[in-house]
């Protein structure tokens, strides 16, 4: 159980959803748990809840990240953080492509840069990043989203390799559809998202993916858990679409 063998955890998108099931599953763990979001109120609530140590501000502000990783050591680092925006390349505009970038890649490759080499040279860590199953399927809409996943993918990859040679655990986790509030925050009107993609169905919760990051954490340190995908058992991603010539969506 090498959560003995760490003592403090950074998760960024704390304050709601898959974030603040995560931060309390490791604080639940007793690791002293760094929690980074925008919202400083349902921050404080979440640190009043579980003891864990708010930090409210946006992990595009790279000012702000990296005078945080400059003052604390951290043996688990969550990329949780995300935002999406809806359509496809086609008619994206600048904010959403930048935003999503901004958040969902950069932020992530920074918190690598300045948070591995510390766990490199403890001999010690573990990094786990939330992408989503968009990482590694296509289907319509939210091109850039699906774009800054496979990004994460693909560095979640090439950390191992980076991090050959010391015992620093590189994990990804791929979400399908979960009941969180994300369908809302993406189109803006949350009681017509949990109508169309919540309400109904079986799906995973919240507290499920942080089930699945307390597993990675848990194995023996000479186990890597390199990927997780994690769906509805009534969802697939797959799928074959065939149009004729001149036929209409």
């Amino acid at each position: 159980m090498p959560f003995s063998d760490y003592k403090t955890a950074l998760v960024t998108g704390a304050s709601a959803g898959m974030g603040e099931a995560i931060v309390e599953r490791l604080c639940q763990e007793g690791i002293t748990v760094h929690a980074v979001a925008r919202r400083a109120d349902q921050l404080a609530a979440l640190a009043a809840r579980t003891g864990c140590i708010p930090h409210a501000l946006d992990v595009s502000d790279l000012d702000a990240v990296t005078r945080l990783c400059s003052e604390i050591s951290v043996d688990i680092l969550v990329n949780n953080a995300g935002v999406s925006r809806p359509g496809s390349i086609l008619n994206a505009d600048e904010e959403s492509v930048d935003t999503q970038v901004d958040v969902n890649l950069r932020a992530v490759l920074h918190l690598c840069r300045l948070l591995v080499p510390g766990m490199m040279e403890r001999d010690r860590g573990h990094v786990i990043n939330i992408t989503s199953i968009a990482a590694i399927y296509n289907f319509g809409g939210n091109s850039i989203y699906h774009a800054t996943k496979a990004g994460v993918h693909a560095l979640s990859r090439q950390l191992r390799v980076d991090c050959y040679g010391k015992r620093v655990r590189i994990t990804e986790i791929c979400p399908g559809r979960v009941a969180t509030d994300i369908f809302g925050n993406v189109s803006g009107d949350h009681e017509d998202a949990r109508r169309r993609f919540i309400d109904g169905f079986e799906l995973p919760e919240a507290k499920d993916i942080a089930d699945c990051v307390a597993f990675a954490v848990s194995a023996p340190i000479a186990v890597n858990i390199g990927n997780i995908e994690i769906t509805p058992t009534l969802q697939v991603p797959g799928g074959l679409s065939t149009m004729r010539p001149g036929e209409s969506l």
